[in-house]
């Protein structure tokens, strides 16, 4: 009688072991989702720490398996992507619209991958594995352009731009829309440093900026933008960060920063990934009425309450379509 208790008991414990290990195996074969960053590394404090922080989210809220290959240069992209494949990556994203072309081919090689762009399109002629995901940047811009125009205290403002490229025209435009919707008279001064890593031209840029009597200087410009940032430190003047809430980096002198919520992008297309509804070959667009831009929820440490107020209402006037935001020269020139 003992031994057959003993032997019924070890059956059970044998059952409740396979069980566990069977458990522990499917929670490791989750979904997992890697992504290669754009040059400037994934602790740029700006554009691509914020995708690395929308994957961690799908890691902690999702049970995704998260990783990441950081770009020195651009010649990185390609081996990078070619070594997230060969992980088995369910989902891979490009971090960047320098990778465009390098998506495509890899898409076009490789049916079967996923793939996800931030800041690119491929239109109508998309393949069905990639989703492109763009922002209407030019609407937090215009935000805090309007709060430049109004805070500037020499009617001098300035643009500190990384490359010239239509992304980044989307934030300048946006910017110098909302300044003169605030303010025509103020002057703006308009910079490319050429890069998106070299934070010491950015230093400079603003510097001289400063001299010329700029009191407030808004960068697009990843990590050129740290320089920007540093400037505003020794020099007591006001910055505006991009993309993050930047105003941990200096938080006397961060006036407010226009959020660009790529890690909300990247966690909701994962969730529709986890749903079975990856929205494959098309591209999604996310402004204010999506929530994936906006101001900084710091601003209210520097900007004036009424001010915040008068930002508000420009904001809900943006959703509602009464003020169509400007994204390019074109569309600027053709606003005034």
């Amino acid at each position: 009688m003992f031994k057959k208790i003993f032997v019924l008991a070890l059956v059970v414990v044998m059952m409740a072991t396979a069980l566990v290990g069977c458990g522990a195996t499917e929670e490791e074969e989750g979904l997992s989702m890697a992504m290669v960053t754009d040059v400037g590394g994934v602790n740029d404090q700006s554009f691509n720490q914020s995708a690395w922080e929308g994957h961690q989210r799908a890691e902690k809220e999702l049970g995704f398996n998260v990783s990441y290959l950081e770009s020195n240069q651009d010649a990185d992209y390609h081996p990078n992507m070619e070594t997230l494949m060969g992980a088995g990556n369910d989902l891979i994203w490009g971090i960047g619209f320098k990778m465009g072309d390098t998506i495509l081919e890899a898409a076009n090689n490789n049916p079967d991958q996923k793939f996800a762009i931030i800041d690119y399109a491929y239109g109508d002629d998309a393949p069905d594995n990639i989703v492109g995901v763009l922002f209407k940047e030019q609407e937090p811009s215009f935000l805090v352009g309007y709060i430049a125009g109004k805070m500037t205290e020499t009617g001098k403002v300035g643009f500190v731009g990384g490359m010239e490229f239509p992304v980044i025209h989307r934030f300048q435009y946006g910017f110098l829309a909302g300044v003169a919707h605030a303010d025509p008279s103020v002057e703006v001064f308009v910079q490319y440093a050429d890069s998106f890593v070299d934070a010491a031209i950015g230093k400079a840029i603003t510097k001289q900026m400063y001299l010329d009597g700029a009191d407030i200087v808004f960068h697009a410009a990843g990590g050129v933008g740290d320089g920007v940032i540093a400037a505003a430190l020794e020099e007591d003047k006001w910055a505006i960060g991009v993309d993050r809430d930047q105003n941990d980096l200096a938080p006397d002198n961060v006036l407010t920063s226009a959020m660009k919520r790529v890690d909300n992008a990247i966690f909701n297309v994962a969730e529709m990934l986890k749903e079975g509804n990856f929205p494959g070959g098309e591209t999604v667009v996310i402004g204010l009425a999506e929530g994936g831009v906006g101001i900084a929820p710091t601003s209210d440490k520097h900007v004036p309450a009424d001010l915040l107020a008068e930002v508000a209402e420009l904001e809900k006037k943006i959703i509602a379509g009464d003020i169509v935001v400007p994204y390019s020269e074109e569309t600027f020139e053709a606003s005034r």
